[in-house]
């Protein structure tokens, strides 16, 4: 039996205005080009066996965005996506201006079966959403994420 897929992610959190926002990530590539609701993401990507969850989650950040990410990490549930992958992820109070996104390339045929390569970055956009917003805006499995950290920046 083949084990679901693992991912580490950061849900990267700031307040204005007294109001939660979290930071976003659009997925890049042409698949999602022309998609905004329910193409976004929290900066993640899977990690290995041997690796540290919380460190793939920083490492991921970084790849993703160029920028490193530190803090007080608050662990937040394992969440399972409709495609199966289960996401680790941590919240953490931080700021990052979407106009300096350095995201990592990846390469895939396009288009389809013209033999030719190209590269597309990872994250294409990011930007800060209130809560509310970010429902509509991420990709649907990852809207438990957003209760839990309601729940915990409720609790503080």
């Amino acid at each position: 039996m083949k084990t679901a897929a693992r991912s580490a992610g950061i849900l990267l959190y700031r307040y204005r205005d007294g109001e939660p926002q979290v930071l976003l990530l659009h997925a890049g590539g042409p698949f999602w080009v022309h998609k905004d609701d329910g193409a976004w993401t929290i900066p993640k990507g899977e990690y290995g066996a041997g690796e540290e969850p919380l460190q793939a989650a920083q490492r991921e950040f970084l790849e993703e965005t160029g920028a490193p990410v530190s803090g007080a990490f608050m662990s937040l549930e394992p969440i399972r996506q409709r495609n199966g992958k289960i996401v680790s992820a941590w919240a953490v109070e931080g700021d990052f201006d979407p106009a300096q996104l350095r995201s990592n390339l990846f390469s895939m045929e396009w288009p389809p079966r013209s033999g030719r390569m190209k590269e597309f970055p990872e994250a294409d956009r990011a930007a800060w959403f209130t809560l509310e917003q970010a429902r509509t805006k991420m990709i649907a499995g990852q809207a438990a994420l957003l209760d839990q950290l309601a729940q915990r920046l409720n609790g503080r």
